[in-house]
């Protein structure tokens, strides 16, 4: 399923309309998704589950060690796709959803960069505001252990990225929703992007990233959240604990109901467990799908986020918003890596009718 979306120019002409959801992405990103045994997360530096940046080499070691334990004759071992928390989310509602959606960022003019335009173009995403740029595409390994769990090695040293000062008003023009990620090394482009969502009226939508990330540069973030600026923030369970850390109750609930004083909607996922949201005065608490066995948790969180943001986009209430992202959130982790193959929107549409949830325009019933 591609979105599709055009409007009018004064000769009645049809022109392409803004991405009614646009995701800042500074950085393209090519995964390199493999299933490895505990073994080799012990080798590497950084706790397994999180996300920590990498030097080039070490990228290129782990590549060369999950390769070296690979049997060549097996093709799925590793996976190279398109990936980013962000691209994850606008890929899936491109094809998933049929939402107008678009990416902000640069690109490399190396063969990774080809290969991310070529995966994000096919799945309909509107790459006009996508700069390619003289130099290399950012890279992550996403080591798959034997529950589903994924750690992340992500390597962005001397990627080309999409500086704060090169966004224009017109990158943002007609959307109406930014969605983006936490990152440090991005927060000023970050905090541009905002400034110039908001002059246009967008609501912005936010992602707490990692653990780690949460941890190590909190006041940033509480700086993020305290502005008012973030209207939708989602965060899992180790986020969650993370950024109440010290507090007396640390818990999912009191995450959710601090993120809601600075947000209008607030949304812990718990993986198994389902998740919490909070809208005005509403709380809600959704179960998990049961049919849904984990053989990748890549991307689980920024599928739940596609279905999530369909959801609000569409008008219905916040458990239905809920209900549809554990639905997508379970459609991704049903196989290796971020991208939802086409037989699981179709697993995901089915789920969405059984629970009497609406599902896109355009699919068959």
């Amino acid at each position: 399923m591609v979105a599709e979306g055009f409007c009018l120019n004064q000769n009645g002409e049809e022109l392409e309309a803004p991405p009614f959801i646009l995701g800042l992405q500074p950085s393209a990103l090519v995964d390199n998704v493999a299933h490895v045994d505990w073994s080799l997360l012990d080798r590497i530096p950084g706790e397994p589950g999180g996300s920590i940046p990498v030097a080039i080499e070490e990228l290129e070691n782990i590549l060369k060690e999950v390769k070296s334990k690979s049997n060549s004759a097996d093709s799925s071992v590793m996976k190279t796709l398109a990936g980013g928390s962000v691209a994850n989310t606008i890929r899936g509602l491109s094809s998933g959803f049929g939402i107008s959606s678009g990416i902000i960022g640069a690109c490399g003019d190396d063969e990774q960069g080809q290969l991310f335009v070529n995966n994000m173009s096919s799945n309909g995403v509107d790459l006009s505001r996508l700069r390619k740029k003289k130099g290399h595409t950012a890279q992550c390994v996403c080591l798959v252990d034997e529950l589903g769990n994924r750690t992340m090695r992500p390597c962005l040293s001397n990627a080309v990225k999409v500086q704060a000062q090169e966004l224009m008003t017109e990158d943002f023009k007609g959307s109406k929703w930014l969605v983006l990620r936490y990152a440090i090394l991005n927060l000023e482009v970050i905090q541009a992007a905002i400034a110039l969502a908001k002059q246009e009226g967008l609501l912005v939508s936010l992602d707490l990233a990692s653990f780690e990330m949460v941890r190590n540069f909190k006041q940033p973030l509480l700086n993020l959240l305290e502005s008012g600026n973030v209207d939708l923030c989602f965060a899992n369970e180790d986020e969650a604990t993370e950024l109440l850390r010290g507090e007396q109750n640390a818990d999912p609930i009191a995450a959710v109901e601090f993120l809601a004083k600075y947000c209008q909607w607030a949304v812990v996922t718990l993986g198994s467990n389902g998740c919490i949201a909070r809208h005005g005065k509403e709380m809600i608490r959704v179960s998990a799908i049961g049919e849904s066995k984990a053989t990748d948790a890549t991307g689980a969180g920024d599928l739940f986020a596609s279905g999530f943001l369909y959801g609000v986009v569409k008008g219905l209430s916040l458990e239905e918003c809920c209900k549809v992202g554990t639905c997508s959130g379970g459609s991704v982790i049903r196989c290796l890596g971020g991208e939802v193959t086409s037989e699981n929107w179709q697993w995901m549409y089915k789920q969405m009718q059984v629970k009497d949830l609406p599902t896109p325009d355009g699919i068959c019933k």
